[in-house]
């Protein structure tokens, strides 16, 4: 009898391993398939990821609304870790486990080329972006704001490619992130230290300045060592650029304006720097703000090319003026001539 009740509880006890084994068996061979049903919370289907470590993969799932677990961050390096680049997703239809394993396959392709412009102010350049993208443009210029460090000139003037189908949030982190970028690469070249927000603001000013004086990369580190030798004589910097300043980017400079605008943009009434800078830069006027040429140029005037004649004295200044003026007038003249010839050949 003992030796019955014996082997019974020997079959027990093998039965019990059996059904513990069996059971950690299914939960194992289950798990996935829960896994796959948990609900993935909704995020931007459509985002960038700025590089394949993983640690930044899942921040920017974070950061556009997709909640990431242990298991979630296991499962992106299964198979492969995302490279940088614009990702298209739609989870609702993979699955949880689809979705974290597979996100690498969902790079897009439907890209498009926007540039920003030399000059443009956050208002003109978001307007554009929203044309150009269909977009919405106070959604564009609120994250514009968002992300900012200056009143303008935090982004680059240069091309960026976005994916198409990118909503206003993520255009305009990807576009801070690659400014933020080349002004990074900017720094590490003209700072020996980390510089403090206002050096950065005063550089960001002075380049916003040069941009709106010309365009011309030749000319750029002369216009900077105007401002910079007006500046250490403590006199005016008197340039019609800084009163193109927001609502004003695009309005000619008339003496009646100069006389009129009462701002700190107006730096014929004011000495120093305006209070913010003006507009987008290139980078060619960030470089020429921090390395302006050496010269004792303290005016430049227009001349009929284009470019700019550049003087250390008032003196030869006026000369450039008045002999801007003859070519102006001598242009005007010719325009008239033309136009009254026009007139007398239609009455004939």
């Amino acid at each position: 009898m003992e030796q019955i009740l014996q082997m019974k509880k020997i079959l027990l006890d093998k039965y019990r391993s059996f059904v513990i084994c069996f059971e950690i068996f299914m939960v194992v061979l289950l798990l996935p398939v829960i896994y796959n049903y948990v609900p993935i919370n909704k995020g931007t289907k459509t985002f960038y990821i700025p590089s394949s470590d993983l640690n930044e993969v899942v921040q920017t799932l974070k950061t556009n609304g997709y909640e990431v677990t242990w298991i979630d961050k296991m499962m992106l390096q299964v198979r492969e870790i995302p490279d940088e680049g614009w990702y298209s997703v739609e989870p609702e239809e993979q699955g949880r486990f689809l979705f974290f394993q597979h996100l690498y396959k969902h790079k897009t392709n439907e890209l498009m080329d926007v540039i920003v412009y030399a000059g443009e102010t956050k208002e003109e350049l978001t307007a554009r972006l929203a044309n150009d993208m269909k977009l919405d443009q106070k959604k564009l210029l609120a994250h514009y704001k968002n992300l900012s460090q200056f009143e303008e000139a935090d982004i680059l003037a240069k091309r960026y490619t976005v994916a198409r189908k990118a909503d206003e949030d993520a255009t305009m982190k990807y576009i801070f992130l690659e400014s933020r970028r080349n002004i990074n690469e900017f720094i590490d070249e003209y700072f020996s230290y980390n510089p403090e927000p206002i050096e950065l603001k005063i550089v960001h000013v002075i380049a916003s300045i040069i941009q709106k004086e010309s365009n011309s990369k030749d000319e750029m580190p002369l216009i900077s060592s105007v401002i910079y030798n007006r500046l250490e004589r403590d006199m005016k910097l008197q340039m019609d650029g800084t009163l193109n300043y927001g609502p004003y980017t695009r309005t000619i400079v008339t003496p009646e304006r100069i006389r009129n605008d009462t701002s700190l943009y107006n730096t014929y009434k004011h000495k120093g720097l305006p209070p913010h800078p003006l507009s987008t830069v290139t980078i060619d006027a960030l470089q020429a703000a921090m390395k302006p040429s050496s010269s004792d140029y303290l005016f430049f005037m227009l001349n009929p090319d284009g470019s700019h004649n550049f003087s250390a004295s008032y003196e030869e200044h006026l000369e450039n003026i008045r002999a801007f003026r003859e070519y102006q007038k001598k242009k005007a003249q010719e325009a008239n001539n033309t136009l009254t010839t026009t007139s007398n050949n239609s009455e004939a």
